[in-house]
């Protein structure tokens, strides 16, 4: 006992919450990549594949929860890295499912997206957090104009993961009290330009649709998909049924939600899985509930709930600006993206192609999670003091970031005379030094004081 407290420090909480995942994780890519271990050389090659980013991730959870959080200011620096990098997709990106949006550096395949939100988090929250360096509306424009940068470039090969960090940055900026009337006004006008912009692709003529992208093909199938009120499988007396088109995915996910029952066929028993194409990425909510059943699927949702909840007692105890908003961010990625992922599983939205965090197969999008964690657990460690209570001598907070002048969260000055090291301020500018040792009160006179000039 004394060794896991010794090293997995910050809230426990967290830590239960993200060992269930990785769990529920092995257990479900296992059962789902079926599929795959046919055309593979062993059936124990995509779940080792996949342990070993998971394995790599618990590494960097437990590299990063050790570091303080003033570290965490250098992804604003990280920031460029990541924009540099999206432009590079475009020109040499690797296609992987009909899509360019990998890249292939010393053999090392990666997705910039997922590198571009986690820098933009940082990025949104180092910028709030220095109220003193910038007004309301420098800090609305700074963050605004690096969010449309970011997100424009993902946009048109991933329109989905735009709109999420999109929405989540706005999420921090309101709780960041941004200006209420600048940011609706923002909101307003984006919100009418995407239902323009919905409302146009939808009725689009063909002959139009012929010089467009192929991506906004997938776009426009998707969103008539949603809107289509004829059931998507047509059943004839006396006829097979045949699932085939582009309502496949969504059929064959409702199959498994429908065979899941109360607990489900439990793991290695589901049938979906070898018809989801996506059954370990995209649709791997419908095969957690076909065996695990429903309840299965609400403890998952519990765990994420639980994740967000989290976050914001760890946000509430934090002591300065920055971590408070960083841990805000990531948080609400996870929490976001696992909800819509849920949702598209369960045919309530278009389909997103937005993977489970910490759960879904995959490799950048594992880790860069796991580094979420990470994030998360060092914030509760070190700025709201959360799970260090065995250590006595350890500071509950970090210090200065960067050697900058710290942030406060509002209940104490920044910049004014504050009483620091039991100095007392003094109406000329000066500090009079208090006597703490009794000995040398005594052995001055009284009316003796010692002043130092302010720097």
């Amino acid at each position: 006992m004394d060794l896991a407290s010794k090293l997995f420090k910050g809230d426990r909480v967290i830590w239960v919450i993200f060992m269930f995942l990785c769990l529920i994780s092995a257990v479900e890519v296992f059962s789902a990549t079926s599929t795959i271990a046919y055309k593979s050389v062993t059936h124990w090659e995509p779940i080792a594949r996949h342990a070993s980013f998971m394995l790599g991730g618990f590494v960097l959870v437990l590299l990063m929860h050790n570091l303080p959080c003033r570290f965490y200011t250098l992804l604003s620096v990280a920031l460029p890295v990541s924009v540099f990098l999206l432009i590079l997709t475009f020109i040499i990106g690797v296609e992987i499912n009909g899509e360019k949006r990998w890249l292939n550096i010393f053999g090392v395949t990666f997705q910039p997206s997922e590198i571009a939100k986690i820098t933009l988090i940082g990025y949104t929250a180092f910028i709030m957090s220095k109220r003193n360096w910038f007004t309301d509306k420098q800090m609305f424009w700074w963050i605004q104009g690096a969010t449309a940068v970011v997100c424009g470039l993902i946009f048109f090969t991933n329109g989905s993961t735009a709109v999420l960090l999109f929405s989540i940055v706005q999420m921090m900026m309101f709780f960041g009290q941004i200006s209420i009337a600048r940011l609706a006004k923002c909101w307003g006008i984006l919100i009418a330009v995407v239902v323009l912009m919905v409302l146009l692709l939808w009725k689009m003529p063909d002959g139009v649709m012929e010089h467009m992208p192929e991506r906004v093909h997938t776009w426009k199938a998707r969103i008539e998909r949603f809107f289509d009120p004829a059931p998507p499988v047509k059943i004839e007396p006396g006829k097979a049924v045949h699932i085939d088109g582009d309502d496949y995915q969504v059929v064959h996910a409702k199959i498994a939600l429908a065979r899941g029952g109360i607990w489900g066929k439990f793991p290695g028993h589901g049938q979906q899985r070898d018809f989801l194409p996506q059954a370990y990425s995209d649709f791997i909510y419908a095969i957690i509930i076909e065996e695990l059943g429903i309840a299965g699927g609400i403890f998952v949702l519990f765990l994420y709930i639980a994740l967000l909840v989290r976050v914001g007692m760890i946000a509430r105890r934090c002591d300065k600006l920055f971590p408070k908003f960083l841990v805000l961010g990531c948080g609400l990625l996870i929490v976001a993206q696992a909800l819509i992922n849920m949702a598209v599983a369960v045919d309530l939205i278009p389909v997103t192609g937005q993977p489970l965090p910490l759960v879904s197969r995959g490799g950048t999008s594992t880790v860069i999670s796991c580094a979420y964690i990470g994030i998360i657990l060092s914030v509760s460690r070190f700025s709201a003091g959360m799970g260090n209570e065995d250590e006595s001598d350890e500071p509950a907070s970090d210090e200065n970031p960067m050697g900058m002048e710290p942030e406060t969260d509002g209940h104490g000055t920044e910049n004014g005379p504050a009483s620091v090291g039991g100095d007392t301020p003094v109406l000329d500018g000066t500090y009079e030094v208090e006597k703490t040792n009794p000995l040398e009160a005594v052995a001055e006179p009284e009316e003796k004081t010692i002043t130092e000039t302010k720097i």
